[in-house]
């Protein structure tokens, strides 16, 4: 009897949760038995198919196309992450990396070193730009038809593991041993940041990691040092990441408790942020360059700023993303990122665009705006067509449903367009002739003290030696192409050289001197005022 009540109160717990379990396993239609049996019937086809079908199956490549195929029923963006590709797709995102720090390209079948990053293993033992590696592990890697991915797995790995390198060094001709313990590199979502002008700073966000609002502040801050008084950002092409990045960014423009963005789903209800701190940047002008690359987290801090009239907005339509993706783990260590609400702007507009014609129909817009002549449109014509208006904090009319549209409207320029030009982007040719005149140039190039003296002094015509390059290589331009395109070709390769020299930094200090949206920006600063009063 007395064993009888000592188990007496777990006897009755288990009679109880095997009467819910009942009960719920006898639900009508449409309750928890349906779902559970519904979702089990894909284990059950996979099980016949695999034990079954007349020729072996990959049951696991299957699984996941199954499952790919079922998620772009709902949306273009819940997607399914294969655990050997989930590292890959985290790392852009956490900012960092596992491996020996060295930026590379692959020419002539070798692997050349671009750069030894700042602080990384292979800087602290002395691998430099030109450095040659020709084994890993004692095995040669020249001339075996190396590429980028076979390089990533043989110099990655987890922080603190060796590798061996040899490496040539052609200057000294000769070969050097080291080995080198790997460790965390750090990826930059901040690529650049420095001044156009005495007065306005510029800082180009490339994603919005883990990273990204830590990194903005050190460069804002460097920049006030430098007397900055109006600044651009420039968000072109940025795809956008993590959602509190941008909130945060955000916070450094937008005070007094501001909405920055709101996101609500049918499950999840609205949940607010709002600026919480005083930003780095409250007052000031301010400018976002953006263009149809820019998507969903570059919408949230660009839709915020247009919203509040905190700044202008320049460049073309952005992407027009405005779902909400929450990661879930699996056990297998694959991973998926669903779509579980949408955000909306201080004034109540979703910028997502439609996606009810279909995946491939989504993947086409942008190009589609090319088709349609929006991209290329001087009057900016092309304007979202929703019928709903919403109001800016100075009563200036937005739309929502396909992206945001900027205040200031700058054409994409196709004039330099060639058959010519397109072969040698799309072959890189262009960066390999680059690489390799800086590889033969170095002692000459590195007399510049920095990217700014080198835009001033260096005044070489690559373009015709590049002419020479690509014949050897049988890439000969017409008359009319090389016309067309001689002064982009010219402007490119000394950007690619700076960039061999000075990395970011010294492409975008040449490249910003021509570039039509960042001189748009200067020159619309003095009716900054007036510009953002128009309703």
């Amino acid at each position: 009897m007395n064993n009888f009540n000592k188990w007496q109160p777990f006897i009755y717990g288990v009679l109880i949760a095997a009467g819910i379990l009942i009960g719920v396993w006898l639900k009508p239609a449409g309750g928890i038995r349906t779902f559970i049996s519904k979702r089990n019937k894909f284990g059950e086809i996979l099980n016949i198919v695999n034990q079954s079908y007349v020729d072996t199956v990959n049951v696991e490549q299957l699984e996941e196309k199954t499952i790919n195929e079922m998620l772009s029923q709902l949306d273009p963006h819940s997607v399914y992450i294969p655990a050997s590709d989930l590292q890959l797709a985290n790392e852009q995102l956490e900012g960092n990396f596992d491996g020996i720090g060295v930026e590379f390209s692959i020419l002539n079948d070798t692997i050349m070193v671009v750069t030894a990053l700042n602080g990384g293993p292979s800087q602290e033992l002395g691998i430099r730009a030109g450095d040659r590696i020709i084994k890993v592990e004692g095995k040669s890697v020249a001339n075996v038809k190396v590429n980028n991915e076979k390089v990533f797995k043989l110099l990655r790995g987890p922080k603190g593991t060796k590798v061996t390198l040899e490496i040539y060094r052609p200057d000294e001709h000769r070969k050097i041993s080291y080995t080198i313990k790997r460790g965390t590199i750090p990826i930059y979502s901040v690529d650049v940041s420095m001044m156009l002008d005495k007065q306005t700073g510029y800082i180009k966000i490339s994603r919005f990691a883990t990273k990204t609002h830590e990194e903005f502040v050190e460069a804002l801050n460097g920049l006030k040092k430098q007397n900055l008084i109006n600044l651009v950002v420039d968000l072109r092409g940025n795809p956008g990441g993590y959602l509190t990045a941008a909130t945060d960014l955000a916070d450094e423009f937008l005070d007094d408790k501001k909405l920055i963005v709101y996101t609500q789903g049918r499950i999840q209800g609205r949940t607010e942020y709002k600026a919480e701190k005083t930003g780095g940047y409250e007052t000031g002008k301010l400018i976002l360059l953006i263009d149809e690359g820019s998507a969903s987290a570059s919408e949230i801090l660009t839709g915020a700023i247009q919203d509040w009239d905190r700044g202008l907005v320049i460049g073309r339509r952005s992407f027009g993303k405005g779902l909400v993706q929450e990661p879930y783990e699996l056990r297998d260590g694959s991973a998926l990122r669903l779509t579980i609400a949408r955000y909306y702007t201080p004034s109540g507009r979703c910028i997502q665009k439609k996606y009810d014609k279909g995946f491939d129909d989504y993947e086409h817009e942008v190009y589609k705006r090319y088709e349609d002549g929006e991209l290329e449109d001087s009057t900016n014509k092309f304007k979202i067509n929703d019928t709903i208006i919403y109001h800016t904090s100075k009563g200036r009319v937005v739309r929502a449903g396909g992206g945001i549209t900027p205040d200031i409207f700058v054409p994409l320029d196709t004039n330099y367009y060639s058959v010519f030009l397109t072969h040698i982007l799309s072959t890189n040719l262009i960066g390999q002739f680059a690489y390799s005149y800086t590889d033969s140039h170095r002692d000459q190039l590195n007399k510049f003290a920095n990217s700014f003296e080198f835009n001033k002094n260096f005044n070489t015509n690559l373009t015709n030696e590049f002419i020479n390059y690509a014949a050897a290589k049988n890439v000969i331009p017409s008359k009319d192409d090389l016309q067309r395109s001689s002064e982009y070709i010219n402007i490119h390769l000394k950007a690619l050289v700076a960039r061999q020299l000075w990395r970011d930094q010294g492409y975008f200090t040449v490249i910003n001197t021509t570039d039509r949206t960042v001189q748009k920006a200067l020159n619309v600063l003095g009716n900054y005022e007036k510009i953002l009063s128009k309703k």
